[in-house]
């Protein structure tokens, strides 16, 4: 390559600084877990199919119904421990979220791997399972054996993608 053709400085530094798919579509769940209304834990998640995002969701209150940013937060005035008592939150979780949006938009989630910001409950994992979704990539772990037992059993990978 001559130096007349070499790209500049800023441009290889640009080409270096470009994240591949994963990191792509974990960066862009980041954002979506910007619009959480949950007073514990903000969450974002996104469906993607051939390099496609299909729908994303976010964790909080159904639609129509005021948010825990507004009327508190049931589980943190009974002191829940996370990961119990999931019945008792009003909020819908952003995996769900992302799901029952394909599901309304009539996009099939089969096949599709779910970017999420953080390891699915083992309430999200049984509906992943049951939407056809095929591989999970996450940034952060989350403290929950049976749903991680119940993706491997389904043959649905779970990666962990560092923050680069």
């Amino acid at each position: 390559m001559t130096e007349k053709n070499a790209p500049s400085r800023r441009e290889a530094d640009s080409v270096q600084d470009r994240p591949d798919w994963d990191s792509y579509f974990l960066d862009i769940v980041e954002l979506v877990a910007r619009r959480s209304t949950c007073l514990r834990r903000a969450v974002g998640a996104g469906l993607v199919r051939d390099k496609r995002i299909l729908a994303t969701g976010y964790n909080g209150a159904p639609s129509k119904l005021q948010h825990c940013l507004d009327i508190g937060c049931l589980r943190k005035q009974l002191q829940v421990p996370s990961g119990e008592r999931h019945e008792l939150c009003r909020g819908l979780h952003a995996e769900q979220n992302a799901i029952i949006q394909a599901a309304l938009h009539g996009v099939s989630s089969k096949g599709a791997t779910l970017y999420c910001t953080n390891h699915p409950c083992v309430i999200c994992a049984k509906m992943i399972i049951n939407a056809g979704i095929e591989r999970i990539v996450i940034r952060d772990g989350y403290s929950d054996k049976l749903a991680a037992d119940m993706l491997k059993e389904a043959g649905i990978s779970v990666e962990t993608l560092e923050k680069t």
